[in-house]
């Protein structure tokens, strides 16, 4: 996408120095500048790029979370995703340890702090953890929070008791990255609880992206986790209801996958 700016500034000869584009593929990001003069000649003369290792969160991708959650309604609702209600209070030992993915306004982070749970909640909008510790405090507990881009977030080795990932849907070069990395971050032991859409999704159009490409199945969750021992691996259709984007019958992924305590990554 092409990100417009009119971003300007003098330098010393009195030409004036104007942005006038940002271009951001899934790999670089490129500042084209020009340099006019007050005789009106203009030309351009520098091209700045900056590449990643891996794709990054794109300025149109900030704007869309920050935007829909800076409504006043929580845009999934307050209360757990279905399977984390129903896992997590049987699989997870008191005063856990719980890295929460893509978190977004804490639904889940939350939940898992009223069972007692020390939550970290990640999420690359500003005014979705905003609404999570609000929503945290309406429930007497705490979570922390990390207002932080998932490519470049360091997971930590060996800290995790959990990993919660759900609805959590990423460029596939990012998501092979993130969860070889919370394989990593993971205790021996530890446990990965996941949710997400399959690309059959599509056929409902009840949520998650619009792209197949951002979608798992179980046969890629198995190829990207390796190192865990899956406890549950399934694909199945089930009814979402969370909040105005998750609206009815979807088609789902759901893992809990635990790292083998004799596994050395």
């Amino acid at each position: 996408f092409v990100f417009a700016s009119f971003c300007s500034c003098q330098d010393r000869f009195n030409a004036v120095w104007c942005l006038e584009t940002v271009e951001q593929s899934e790999t670089h990001v490129i500042f084209h500048t020009r340099r006019k003069y007050k005789t009106g000649i203009s030309f351009n003369i520098l091209r700045v790029s900056l590449h990643f290792k891996y794709p990054t969160q794109n300025f149109s991708t900030v704007t869309m979370w920050d935007s829909r959650y800076s409504d006043k309604d929580f845009a999934y609702g307050k209360e757990p995703n279905d399977f984390i209600a129903e896992q997590a209070p049987n699989i997870l030992p008191s005063s856990s340890r719980v890295l929460c993915l893509a978190e977004g306004e804490g639904r889940n982070a939350v939940a898992l702090a009223k069972l007692g749970h020390n939550v970290l909640a990640v999420d690359l909008s500003e005014p979705g953890l905003k609404k999570a510790l609000a929503l945290a405090s309406e429930n007497n507990v705490t979570i922390e929070t990390a207002v932080a881009d998932l490519a470049t977030y360091d997971l930590g080795t060996s800290q995790w008791d959990a990993i919660v990932s759900i609805f959590c849907h990423l460029p596939p070069p990012l998501r092979r990255d993130v969860h070889k990395r919370a394989t990593k971050a993971l205790k021996p032991g530890g446990v990965l609880i996941l949710e997400a859409y399959t690309p059959k999704q599509l056929e409902f159009g009840t949520g998650g992206p619009p792209n197949a490409a951002m979608m798992m199945t179980l046969q890629d969750l198995r190829e990207e986790l390796t190192g865990l021992d899956f406890e549950i691996g399934r694909e199945l259709e089930r009814n979402v209801l969370e909040g105005k984007y998750h609206t009815g019958r979807g088609h789902v992924v759901q893992v809990v996958a635990r790292r083998n305590k004799d596994n050395i990554l």
